[in-house]
């Protein structure tokens, strides 16, 4: 009775190096990662300004504010005045300060249309800085549906 060859061959030995390529790979692509996002973390110039004491830190831009309530009357710094008016009134703050902040608050049943009117006004006036003014909305009003 044979039961097969009493010589054995060796079966195959383990691996025990380790392949580099796929290593090599993520290195290569972390790499290049890297060169492409430090540009971006580094993008503050640093710079050592002078001192003076005419400069004030943070001092905020004037501001007017512009209302207009639901029936379409424009009050400027709580003052009524007419389309013309106003408009001429803009033109002095523009000529004045252009860098002045129109703090544009209106009635939430003020038509479109006019609204536009008194922006077109102030941008015509030189004022390109206009911040719209709204009420925070109520956290049980958002709940409901």
């Amino acid at each position: 009775m044979a039961f097969g060859r009493l010589e054995r061959q060796p079966g195959p030995q383990p691996l025990s190096e380790i392949n580099m390529t796929p290593l090599v790979d993520v290195m290569l692509v972390l790499v290049v990662i890297f060169i492409l996002t430090a540009p971006l973390l580094a993008s503050a110039i640093r710079l050592d300004l002078p001192r003076t004491d005419a400069a004030t830190p943070g001092a905020p831009p004037p501001s007017v504010t512009l209302v207009v309530d639901a029936a379409g009357q424009a009050y400027l710094d709580d003052l009524p005045l007419s389309p013309a008016a106003l408009a001429e009134r803009l033109q002095r703050i523009g000529a004045a300060r252009p860098d002045t902040e129109l703090q544009l608050r209106a009635d939430a049943r003020v038509p479109y249309g006019r609204v536009v009117e008194v922006m077109g006004a102030a941008h015509q006036a030189g004022l390109q800085r206009i911040g719209f003014v709204a009420e925070p909305v109520a956290a049980s009003s958002l709940a409901a549906p």
